[in-house]
């Protein structure tokens, strides 16, 4: 028979073997995991496999996310997500626990971190994974930014009553409500972007590590760390800042925003241009075995489909077969 444990004296170590059992990471349970469901009075089991079969992706509502369990953390919450809602990490009492299924409930698939430092300075962390795009975040003053894979969105839950400050590692595309008196801010790491009301692109990670700005809509200054370069940019432009080094062209690559629309256009590009886009749009690894496959050019758009129609459509067009071992679809001639 199960004995009940004392679950204010788990260990750190004991509340991450637990999340891993519960999140389905351990294929077989353990004597904790048995120890711990007897004396759980809040059916975390239950409730956590109900929240693994929750798998819809809405927009992030942070400020309704963090009304729901501001009551219940007095410490630290870290929580991570692995393929859409595993717990990584989870510290301190069961009520943490079952605080987890309203932060993602509510959110959706990224995961969120929350600190509490003081009343108005909570630290809030919305951050996407390598199989999400497009995770929407909805800030308080009306502002809309859209997350690409892999990025990491930092603020204040004291957000826009003093200031409009925010932090970005990876890709993001902003809309930016206007707002004169208090300037939007963002920390990129390497530079730091002023709007006031506009719509842009950063990429914080690029290949040459430089920060990245493409303008939509409006005006960006985009500077440096020490506020001694600057560039102001406009619609059509993409600037570049990389340790105080600046620069400025106008974008000529129609597919610069697929990431976010879906869309790809080609006019006759080689397919190997057309495999590093689909690799950034749409996650494809795509090896050629042939060399030679990567000369052949690509004329027609790509929209949205899944990665099984296209690469079927590239093979028809050019007489090919492929393999899919794991994630990568290997390409031969026939």
């Amino acid at each position: 028979m199960n004995e009940k444990m004392n679950n204010d004296k788990l260990t750190d170590r004991d509340w991450e073997e637990l999340a891993s059992s519960l999140s389905g990471e351990k294929e077989e349970g353990s004597e904790l995991l048995d120890q711990f469901l007897v004396s759980d009075k809040s059916d975390t089991g239950k409730n956590w496999k109900a929240l693994s079969e929750t798998m819809d992706e809405r927009d992030i509502d942070v400020d309704n996310a963090w009304r729901k369990v501001n009551s219940r953390l007095d410490e630290t919450v870290t929580l991570s997500v692995k393929s859409n809602y595993r717990i990584l990490s989870l510290r301190s009492t069961l009520m943490r626990v079952a605080a987890v299924g309203l932060i993602l409930l509510s959110i959706g698939t990224a995961a969120l971190y929350i600190g509490k430092s003081d009343t108005l300075s909570k630290k809030i962390i919305v951050a996407t994974s390598d199989y999400q795009k497009n995770f929407m975040v909805n800030l308080p003053d009306g502002s809309n930014i859209s997350l690409n894979r892999n990025s990491v969105l930092t603020y204040r839950s004291s957000f826009g009553k003093h200031s409009r400050n925010v932090a970005l590692s990876g890709e993001a595309f902003f809309d930016i409500a206007p707002d004169a008196s208090k300037p939007f801010i963002i920390d990129a790491g390497k530079a730091s972007i002023k709007v006031v009301g506009t719509s842009f692109n950063i990429i914080t990670n690029n290949s040459n590590s430089a920060v990245e700005v493409f303008v939509k809509t409006g005006k960006v200054l985009l500077s440096d760390n020490t506020l001694d370069k600057n560039i102001l940019l406009e619609p059509g432009d993409v600037g570049t800042m990389n340790s105080g080094v600046t620069g400025k062209t106008v974008n000529k690559d129609p597919n610069y925003m697929s990431w976010n629309t879906g869309l790809l256009v080609y006019d006759g590009q080689k397919l190997d241009i057309v495999f590093k886009d689909l690799k950034r749009v749409y996650n494809m690894d795509i090896v050629a075995d042939d060399p030679d496959i990567l000369e052949e050019t690509w004329t027609s758009p790509i929209d949205n489909q899944p990665q099984e129609t296209i690469i079927r459509l590239i093979c028809a067009s050019f007489n090919l077969s492929y393999v899919k071992e794991g994630e990568i679809y290997h390409l031969v001639k026939k």
